[in-house]
């Protein structure tokens, strides 16, 4: 009979963590929470201070039967939840089903689920932090009072289904903004001019800078061209050779926001199957007879860079038999974003001695992509920077300067493992320069001026909407993968080409929550907020006094949208066209995704079609039906004809109306380097990028 009770959150935890403990410990799960606010009521009493009513979750009587009756069997029970506010939750009502004093030394946490950490861990049980609890409950109760006060005026107002929460309607309010940002932006037109020079042989590229010593942009054609009138023949002299070199730094090793940021750009993984994976990472992976199984990451929501001493002098031991003592940086020191909590480590692998390649095999594909991600990035991290050779050549012919830039990685550094990802997709790689020296000359092949305009704010992506959540401090890292998930389930926003676009449903509830709940969708307000909740974990203030200060506003603008909101009826629209099926009237319908074509002869028939955007291109395949922008199930885009099933014709990429210019077959755009590229479907024929 073992003698003592340790309660985890998850099974896969509690078989590894009993291993680890022997005999005499017995590990149960209590699957997450055991104790929440009711789903049918508000159950928080505004009258007395806002005391929540929590009740056991429906389906959780027969764990917590089975846990009470370990617990009274176990000479004491030690609370192993999450080491965060919502594991010290789970904990706390842990010890109040269970009859445990909170004060007593039941609390056990750990950031690794390795067999040094967990018994390191046990020698230090605590009492529960009421601090972190109370920041928590604050969170779980200011939650309850917006989305159940404003979530039924929406149902009652607008339509069934729909929810407003305090992170989800900023992020929303923000894709929203970003989306009139592109609709009112004026494109602006610039010039640039750019040249192929020649050393001898050896080809290399310049681009204008200025005039007489002076950067000057170019607005139009007749700045271009009264540049290109001064210029005297083809030859240019080499005015000027600057040669330095450079060091550059090795990222932080990630946070929960930067590891989602960078799983979206390497993996192209959407921010919840990060978190999912990284939790299968972080509870265990069975490694064989030898070391069963083992958490191979450390946990994985985290706002800290911070390194333990033992992980850096390991990563050193490795850096160093690996590849050398040169490519061993010297020590680190965490840089936090302001306002990070650092309760914990940053994400890392628990040893950097198993080497993603020695568990290629054990791991599923996703599995060993992202542990690769984090352990390339955590051993770069503890590595020398890179040395680069750097190049600026300033040529000149008659005042007229152009610059030519290169550069040549010395010594590689952190980047012989990991380079981390860039937002445009651009490679690294070196741009090298021939041997040119001052008073030399060399001669322009060509120079060709080319013309571009501004483009407009590009669309978040999840990657990018996370990272700007984070730099404006909404939400914490906990937060992101759901919110995200909220707003799409709901469906304010879809994601186009991997892209958020907002809804007319989203637009709509975003107009209501901007006219009667101002402060709810205000990023100043919402950030204050939640350095409010940071500041009751760290007891600095009372949580009753936080919730008191927002709802007593909050209270009025509720009485207010009560009485003076109008409710909006999303009508159907006629159509202008009938149902195949049986005759009647077809009409545009609000979905989850925006508009759609139904019968209006619902439910009696239930017909309904897409709304088929047509880009202005006949079909090349059967030359009658027009192409149409279509969406798969996953909301990618794709173009086919609109004479399908009879036509087949489809494309990923965008057709465009006129022929190839070489073999008269369909040109479509590519996605390239910057914006897009112009390709035949058929030949070699492309046109240059367009920026």
């Amino acid at each position: 009979m073992a003698d003592y009770l340790v309660i985890v959150e998850s099974p896969a935890k509690a078989k590894t963590i009993e291993r680890y403990l022997g005999k005499k410990y017995q590990v149960k799960a209590s699957m997450g929470h055991v104790r929440d606010l009711p789903k049918s009521q508000m159950a928080v009493d505004i009258e007395k201070s806002f005391e929540p009513r929590y009740i056991t979750i429906r389906g959780k009587g027969p764990v917590l039967k089975e846990l009470k009756t370990a617990a009274k069997k176990a000479k004491k029970v030690y609370l192993a939840a999450d080491p965060d506010r919502e594991g010290e939750a789970i904990a706390w009502h842990l010890a109040h089903s269970l009859n445990i004093d909170e004060n007593s030394d039941c609390r056990v946490v750990f950031n690794e689920i390795t067999k040094d950490a967990i018994k390191e861990s046990f020698k230090h049980p605590r009492s529960i932090d009421m601090d972190l609890v109370d920041a928590q409950q604050a969170r779980r109760i200011l939650d309850r009072l917006v989305g159940y006060n404003i979530s039924p005026l929406l149902w009652k107002k607008v339509k069934k289904g729909l929810s407003a929460g305090r992170v989800q309607s900023v992020a929303v309010k923000m894709i929203i903004d970003r989306e009139k940002e592109i609709e009112n932006f004026k494109p602006e037109e610039y010039w640039s001019i750019d040249a192929n020079f020649l050393k001898e042989k050896e080809s290399f590229e310049g681009a204008f800078y200025g005039l007489d010593g002076k950067k000057q942009a170019l607005g139009n054609r007749e700045e271009v061209d009264s540049i290109l009138s001064k210029l005297d023949g083809s030859d240019f002299r080499v005015d000027k050779v600057n040669k330095r070199e450079r060091k550059r730094n090795p990222s932080q090793p990630f946070t929960t926001s930067s590891l989602q940021q960078e799983a979206a750009r390497k993996l192209n993984f959407r921010a919840r199957k990060t978190m999912m994976v990284a939790q299968q990472l972080y509870e265990g992976i069975d490694l064989g007879k030898k070391e069963g199984i083992t958490g191979l990451i450390t946990y994985m929501r985290t706002d800290s860079t911070r390194i333990s001493e033992t992980a850096q002098k390991d990563a050193a031991s490795y850096i160093k038999e690996q590849y050398g003592d040169e490519y061993l940086g010297g020590p680190k020191k965490a840089k936090n974003a302001e306002g990070a909590q650092d309760a914990h480590e940053a994400i890392r692998p628990t040893s950097v001695h198993r080497d993603p390649k020695a568990m290629k095999s054990i791991l599923s594909r996703d599995q060993y992509r992202l542990y690769k991600l984090i352990w390339d990035r955590f051993t770069a991290s503890q590595m020398a920077p890179a040395v680069m050779d750097t190049m600026t050549v300033h040529l000149l012919n008659e005042g007229v300067e152009f610059r030519a830039t290169g550069s040549k990685i010395k010594f590689k550094g952190f980047m012989k493992v990991y380079i981390e990802g860039r937002d445009d997709n651009k490679k690294e790689e070196d741009k090298l320069l021939p041997d040119l020296e001052e008073g030399m000359t060399v001669k322009a092949e060509e120079i060709n001026p080319n013309q571009h305009f501004t483009q407009p704010p590009p669309r978040y992506t999840e990657a990018r909407l996370v990272r700007t959540m984070e730099e404006q401090g909404l939400g914490r890292p906990s937060t992101y993968a759901p919110t995200l998930d909220t707003i799409q389930r709901r469906g304010y926003v879809t994601l186009d080409n991997k892209r958020f676009v907002p809804t007319e449903l989203g637009e709509i509830v975003t107009d209501i929550m901007e006219e009667f709940f101002p402060e709810i969708i205000d990023v100043d307000f919402t950030v204050k907020m939640e350095g409010d909740l940071d500041a009751i974990e760290e007891g600095k203030t009372q949580w009753v006094n936080i919730i008191d200060e927002f709802y007593s506003g909050f209270d009025k603008r509720l009485e207010k949208a009560e009485q003076e909101m109008e409710k909006i009826e999303i009508k159907d629209e006629p159509a202008g066209i009938d149902c195949e099926n049986c005759g009647h009237e077809m009409v545009y319908k609000m979905g989850r995704y925006g508009k759609f074509l139904a019968c209006s002869n619902f439910p009696d028939c239930r017909n309904t079609k897409p709304i088929l955007k047509e880009i202005g291109v006949k079909c090349p395949n059967c030359k009658e039906g027009n192409i149409v922008e279509r969406k798969t199930k996953k909301r990618r885009t794709f173009y086919g004809c609109d004479n399908y099933p009879e036509c087949e014709f489809i494309s990923w990429d965008k057709p465009i109306s006129r022929p190839c210019p070489k073999c008269s077959s369909l040109l479509v755009e590519k996605k390239a380097k910057k914006g897009t590229q112009i390709q035949c479907t058929n030949c070699d024929y492309k046109e240059e990028t367009q920026t």
